[in-house]
């Protein structure tokens, strides 16, 4: 039986999409997939998220490899992109339903250690139990390390378990560890009708 809900955050809590974020912050049209990729898709943005490097030395590294220029752009986005945090209509109502009924609700993330700052702002955080984040335990999802370590850290077991994430990958690898997953579509209700499918007690 399932008694543990647990949650991914990026474009399931709230919405975290590069092309919105370039777009807020008025990256020039011609520069956008330079800052895609030497930004949002960079080895860098991978070892903030392992927790290997801090964020200020991501800025520095990243900006090495860009114009001056777009200096700017980067280091709004790393150390600004959460103001304001956009959440995944209807996500904090779900949360609150289900802790209302009785289920513990947890975050497991692929973040940097910047995520301490903004967490509380985050509607809905209000309802969890415990937080596990990448950056804090130098591992990162879909590995097998970070979900056995999770269940460790809160004493929980994988069968009482179930995983919403918006990366295909990410499920995959909490299924190989025991626990059940489910791919989220940005689309809320259809989350509540998996939910239920899998025997979470919520209404429709």
């Amino acid at each position: 039986m399932i008694k543990n809900i647990v949650f991914d955050m990026g474009r399931v809590l709230i919405d975290f999409r590069p092309k919105d974020i370039m777009e807020r912050f008025a990256v020039p049209e011609q520069d956008r997939q330079l800052i895609l990729n030497e930004l949002f898709l960079s080895l860098e943005w991978v070892k903030m998220d392992r927790g290997t490097v801090t964020d200020m030395e991501a800025c520095e590294n990243i900006c090495g490899n860009l114009p001056k220029r777009l200096h700017d752009y980067v280091r709004r986005i790393i150390f600004e992109w959460d103001k304001p945090l956009v959440p995944v209509p209807h996500m904090a109502e779900l949360v609150q339903e289900l802790k209302r009924m009785g289920y513990n609700i947890y975050l497991l993330s692929n973040a940097s250690r910047r995520q301490h700052e903004y967490w509380n702002r985050i509607p809905g955080s209000e309802f969890f139990d415990g937080t596990f984040i990448s950056a804090d335990h130098g591992l990162l999802k879909p590995h097998a390390e970070i979900y056995n370590k999770f269940f460790q850290e809160f004493s929980l077991n994988p069968q009482e378990c179930i995983f919403i994430d918006d990366a295909p990958a990410n499920i995959e690898g909490a299924l190989c560890c025991g626990m059940e997953g489910i791919v989220f579509h940005n689309d809320v209700e259809d989350l509540r009708k998996k939910l239920v499918q899998a025997g979470i007690k919520l209404d429709l």
